[in-house]
């Protein structure tokens, strides 16, 4: 199992097994728990120019989940992000991914971040789980996680990028 961010302890103890809970209930989605997710195809680009790529999700888009990053190398990559809100639209998961696995660009800085919400868990990993194959995480010194963002961590980030995945609450005092 991936090891959690530094902000998963943030507020409690209990929002490492909200997360396991959540992230179950979108799996199994039991009818009206979890809204039905959507997702999105998009191309990563090479050629060390910073692209964004962003959607919103939720009841009058209140959420919205933003990736920026720069890489190198190779040929356009197929990507995707898919978003989805609990049932009384106070959480959201983004996840942002490679669906063949693993990444063969350089990536040279990563962000992804929300707006309406705040990070209560967050993951980046060098390769997503493919076929028989299984996530591999980040070592947790090659990102970090603030309250609205998840990124790669200069001078420490290995370039490896296939996976992001957060969750979040809606931030107080916003509609």
């Amino acid at each position: 199992m991936a090891a959690p961010s530094k902000r998963t302890g943030v507020g409690g103890g209990g929002a490492g097994c909200w997360v396991a809970l959540f992230l179950a209930a979108v799996a199994l989605r039991p009818a009206g728990a979890v809204s039905e997710p959507t997702t999105v195809a998009f191309d990563v680009r090479p050629g060390g120019v910073e692209h964004s790529f962003s959607q919103n999700v939720g009841p009058g888009d209140k959420f919205t989940c933003t990736f920026t990053y720069a890489s190198q190398g190779g040929t356009n990559e197929q990507w995707q992000m898919s978003l989805g809100t609990s049932e009384d639209h106070q959480h959201f998961t983004c996840t942002i991914w490679r669906p063949q696995g693993k990444s063969y660009l350089y990536f040279t800085q990563f962000k992804a971040e929300v707006r309406g919400a705040e990070i209560e868990y967050a993951m980046a990993y060098s390769k997503a789980a493919f076929e028989r194959e299984s996530d591999v995480p980040l070592k947790s010194e090659e990102f970090q996680v603030t309250k609205t963002a998840v990124a790669h961590r200069p001078g420490a980030f290995k370039a490896e990028l296939s996976k992001l995945v957060i969750v979040a609450k809606e931030a107080h005092g916003e509609l």
